[in-house]
């Protein structure tokens, strides 16, 4: 099965994103996740990865929901 992790800035304010991505991901993939798991950060952070392999980075990436889930499909 598989794990997601969501990181997302507690100051930037981005925990309705990371409920967004969550949602998104347990919609798409449902029974066949193990976890989705939001982790708290800071200085800006938002980073999605799957069993450790990383799906969006708000640093590289512009941010979007619907492409986040496309890319976490190859891992699941």
């Amino acid at each position: 099965m598989t794990e997601v992790e969501i990181e997302y800035c507690v100051p930037c304010g981005y925990l309705d994103r990371a409920v967004s991505v969550q949602r998104a991901l347990l919609t798409a993939f449902g029974e066949r996740l193990d976890a989705v798991t939001l982790r708290t950060g800071d200085h800006g952070v938002f980073r999605v990865t799957v069993d450790g392999e990383p799906v969006f980075d708000i640093a590289d990436d512009e941010f979007d929901v619907d492409e986040t889930v496309r890319r976490a499909r190859q891992y699941v």
